[in-house]
């Protein structure tokens, strides 16, 4: 694969507000578009990546709900403050991100995956990062809790490359962030 190519996507889920999850992290309401033999394209789309970027506090919420980390077969970085050894392929990352994603994106592979959260994910958004955004936006207003997209980031234009709807009423759109400012 040409090195040029590699891509840091963002695939998420949010309510219609903006919310990545309620109050205390709960992140039950995405519970209401859960439908037997949809996975809206989550499949085809972890398939396009050998590399996982995630917050710690998000890991930490995947793996205290009695989960073994969906992403232990990839090269993964969990985004953390505090030293902690690596499992595996997981590494705990406490170094520059800006470096991190510069690096990767700079190595041969597939695209790389950023998993969240909110902290995470607002800082490559700040360094102009993200070449892809893919929003699921679930059919509820939640009103309060941690926001997708946080106050003082850069405006940045975004090229939309699809619209998809979903029988539960979710709505996947997938946006290409312009480049060359």
């Amino acid at each position: 694969m040409n090195k040029s190519k590699r891509k840091l996507i963002l695939y998420i889920s949010c309510s219609l507000d903006g919310y990545i999850a309620k109050p205390n992290d709960d992140l039950s309401f995405l519970s209401i578009v859960e439908h037997e033999g949809q996975d809206y394209g989550y499949a085809d789309f972890v398939q396009s990546v050998d590399t996982v970027i995630i917050g710690r506090k998000t890991y930490d919420w995947v793996v205290g709900q009695g989960y073994e980390f969906p992403h232990s077969d990839k090269e993964s970085y969990v985004i953390t403050r505090q030293a902690r050894p690596n499992k595996g392929s997981i590494n705990f990352y406490k170094g520059d991100l800006k470096s991190l994603v510069t690096e990767l994106k700079n190595k041969e592979g597939k695209n790389i995956f950023c998993d969240g959260g909110s902290e995470i994910l607002n800082q490559l958004l700040t360094d102009k990062l993200f070449d892809e955004l893919i929003l699921s936006i679930v059919p509820i207003i939640v009103g309060n809790g941690t926001k997708l997209f946080k106050e003082g980031i850069p405006e940045q234009e975004l090229k939309l490359k699809s619209v998809n709807h979903f029988e539960k009423g979710l709505v996947q759109l997938h946006y290409e962030l312009k480049k060359g400012e």
